[in-house]
C-alpha cells in the first residue's frame, strides 16, 4: 500500500530490529579487544549507542554474566544477546485512553486534543501519545500511515484536530492543507497590547543556537509561513498589559504562531520558550493568574474543511479547555465560551 503524501516531518526508525536471541563464540580475530567494540564488529548495522544501552542493560551476558562495556573478551567466549525491544518498535501499539472525540464517520475522525498530549511518537516520548490512543480507539488505523495523522498540535497546545480513517481520507486532508482550504483558527493569551488586526508573514526556521526553538530566520532552509490574527479583547493586569486574539493559519509550520507572535513583541502566556522579555511564571496563591499558567495559553478552537468523501463543508468549534478559561476569567476576559466571528 502506497503512503499518503504527508506534510509532518518522517519519524526516525532507529537501528533494525534483529532475533530475540543471538549467541557467538569468540575467534582469535577478537580476542582481546572490548566486548561493545566485538559487539560492533558482529553486528555493523546496530549503532555503538545502542549495543551500549543493551550491555548497561544486562542484555548482554558473556559467559553467562554480565559484562561491563570495557571488559574483554578472549577466544572462546560465549556472548549472548537478547536486546529488548527499542522503544520506537513500540511506538505503534494500541494504548487505550479516553478521547474527546467531536465527530466520527466512514473517513474522518475529529478529536479535541487536551494539553499535555503529545500527538505523535518521537525520541522521549514513545508511548502514551494521541497516535496510540487513536490506534485504541481504531484498530483500523493501523492499515493508514501515522494512523490517519495529518497535522499536529504541540504537546502543549490543545484543540481541534482531524485524523483520516482511509488512504483515500488522508490523501484528500493533505491535498486541502496544502491548498490551504482547511480552516484552523486558534485563541492565544499574549503579552501586550497587540495590534487590532494583522498579518505576519515571515519564514521559519530552526534557530542554530537552541535545538527546541524556531525563530523567523532568512536562511535558506527557512520555510514561508503566514499567520493572521486579530485582537478580540485587550485588559490590564496590573502593571501589565495583555489580549486575546484569534489567530487563522495559511501555514502549518512547527510553533509557527508561538514563533510569529513573539517576533512582533507578543509571547503567549505560559510560553516556555518563547517569551522573550517577558516575565515568567509563578507559584503561590498570591501570584497573579497569568504568572501561574505553566504552559501556552493557545487552543485550536475551530476547524472546518471540506468532507474527503462528500465534498460537504463541514467546522467545528470548541471552546479552551478549563485551565485557559479559568485563566480567561481571571484576567477579565468574557465570552470564551462561544466563537468570536473576527475574521468574517
Amino acid at each position: 500500500m502506497n503512503a499518503a503524501p504527508a506534510p509532518l516531518e518522517d519519524v526516525d526508525e532507529g537501528d533494525v530490529d534483529l532475533p530475540l536471541l543471538q549467541r557467538f563464540s569468540v575467534t582469535a580475530a577478537h580476542g582481546g579487544q572490548r566486548v561493545d567494540k566485538v559487539l560492533a564488529l558482529l553486528l555493523p548495522e546496530v549503532s555503538r549507542s545502542r549495543i551500549r544501552q543493551w550491555i548497561e542493560a544486562n542484555a548482554v551476558r558473556v559467559n553467562g554474566a554480565a559484562p561491563r562495556p570495557r571488559d574483554e573478551v578472549v577466544e572462546g567466549d560465549v556472548i549472548d544477546l537478547e536486546p529488548p525491544p527499542a522503544p520506537e518498535a513500540l511506538a505503534f501499539r494500541a494504548e487505550p485512553m479516553p478521547l474527546a472525540i467531536v465527530h466520527e464517520d466512514d473517513e474522518i475522525i475529529v478529536v479535541d486534543k487536551p494539553p499535555g498530549l503529545v500527538v505523535h511518537p518521537a525520541a522521549g516520548n514513545w508511548s502514551g501519545t494521541l497516535l496510540n490512543g487513536l490506534l485504541a480507539h481504531d484498530r483500523e488505523l493501523a492499515r493508514v500511515p501515522r494512523a490517519g495523522i495529518v497535522h499536529r498540535l504541540d504537546a502543549d497546545t490543545s484543540g481541534l484536530m482531524v485524523v483520516a480513517r482511509t488512504l483515500r481520507a488522508q490523501t484528500e486532508l493533505v491535498r486541502q492543507l496544502q491548498a490551504r482550504s482547511v480552516t484552523r483558527e486558534y485563541w492565544a493569551i499574549v503579552f501586550g497590547a497587540a495590534p487590532p488586526a494583522g498579518t505576519i508573514e515571515a519564514p521559519i526556521g530552526r534557530d542554530p543556537r537552541n535545538p527546541l526553538r524556531f525563530k523567523v530566520s532568512r536562511a535558506a532552509s527557512a520555510r514561508p509561513a503566514r499567520t493572521r490574527f486579530r485582537r478580540v479583547q485587550a485588559v490590564e493586569a496590573g502593571t501589565l498589559k495583555l489580549s486575546w486574539i484569534a489567530c487563522r493559519l495559511d501555514t502549518g509550520r512547527t510553533h509557527q504562531i508561538r514563533v510569529h507572535l513573539e517576533s512582533i513583541g507578543h509571547p503567549l502566556v505560559g510560553d516556555p520558550v518563547y517569551r522573550k522579555g517577558r516575565p515568567t511564571h509563578a507559584q503561590g496563591h498570591d501570584a497573579p493568574a497569568w504568572a501561574r499558567f505553566e504552559r501556552q495559553a493557545l487552543h485550536a478552537c475551530s476547524l472546518a474543511l471540506d468532507h474527503p468523501a462528500s465534498g460537504a463543508r463541514m467546522a467545528w468549534f470548541r471552546a479552551p479547555p478549563p485551565d485557559m478559561r479559568a485563566l480567561m476569567r481571571a484576567l477579565g476576559l468574557r465570552g470564551g465560551e462561544k466563537p468570536v466571528a473576527v475574521f468574517e
